[in-house]
């Protein structure tokens, strides 16, 4: 059996979905319950990760985990160790964990968080594979009603920062293979699409694929700040998404797509591949 966590999330659902044509089966952890109704799997378990009885209780008869910690979760290093300890008592064979492109970076708390959880894995001495995935091209969807609507683009950094985003589905596809394959223990892999593009970029092939003219529009940070709180988003969630916004305005969030290319044994997705699926 396979467990995935955070199944709840968009990136939970999208491994799930890929693991569904596999014959193994799966076990979804939501954080409700009324999220299981819409998973192609049968068996899960509904609660908090942060519940060591239940992550006992989500470990039995588990071969591989697949650990998604709640996006900005501050308790995520605490968290993952709970998932390792009962992970280890339960004779899990296979922990497999979702980090992010370059969590080397101090100035990105949240990626700073999953270099931490990275290094307990290394000292918990099961066997483990770290996929590292860039930003996903389904995060601009977040805006396809301005995007369709009003033909802009709203970016809350630099529009020239370069992001090599990333195809969900081809990030859940090497999920399954990973889990599902023998020969990535102990890898690291970095997932990354295969251009990175600017924001003007993005809106040209935006433009392209939807033709009508789309504009990449800077959003200032105390108009994206005031919005966030008006949906009720909690001040350390505000701060770091702001710390990120910084670093992609000075630096972007490249990497190399040769890694993703290989494991998928096809070129990434573009993203005028991307969005003709839309």
């Amino acid at each position: 059996m396979i467990l995935v966590t955070g199944a709840g999330g968009k990136t939970g659902k999208a491994v799930i979905d890929a693991l569904a044509g596999q014959e193994e089966p799966i076990r979804a952890w939501v954080r409700h319950q009324e999220q299981a109704e819409d998973l192609a799997c049968a068996d899960w378990i509904a609660g908090d990760v942060g519940d060591a009885l239940l992550w006992k209780a989500a470990c039995q008869g588990v071969r591989a985990i697949y650990h998604i910690c709640p996006n900005l979760h501050p308790d995520e290093v605490a968290i993952c160790q709970l998932a390792l300890d009962a992970a280890i008592r339960a004779g899990v064979e296979h922990f497999v964990y979702h980090s992010v492109l370059h969590p080397q970076t101090s100035t990105m708390p949240h990626h700073w968080r999953k270099l931490q959880c990275e290094e307990a894995i290394f000292a918990s001495g099961l066997p483990f594979t770290i996929l590292q995935p860039c930003a996903y091209m389904q995060n601009v969807l977040t805006y396809w009603p301005s995007i369709t609507a009003q033909g802009i683009y709203p970016v809350p950094y630099a529009l020239d920062a370069r992001l090599s985003l990333v195809d969900l589905a081809d990030v859940a596809a090497v999920a399954t293979k990973v889990l599902t394959e023998p020969g990535h223990t102990g890898a690291i892999y970095e997932l990354a699409g295969p251009q990175p593009l600017s924001q003007t970029e993005i809106a040209g092939l935006l433009t392209a694929a939807l033709s009508h003219p789309v504009w990449a529009e800077r959003v200032a940070w105390d108009v994206w700040e005031s919005a966030a709180r008006q949906r009720r988003m909690g001040d350390e969630a505000v701060e770091i998404l702001l710390a990120m916004f910084r670093y992609y305005d000075r630096h972007g969030l490249v990497g190399n797509p040769n890694v993703l290319g290989w494991l998928l044994g096809c070129p990434p997705t573009s993203f005028a591949e991307f969005v003709s699926r839309q």
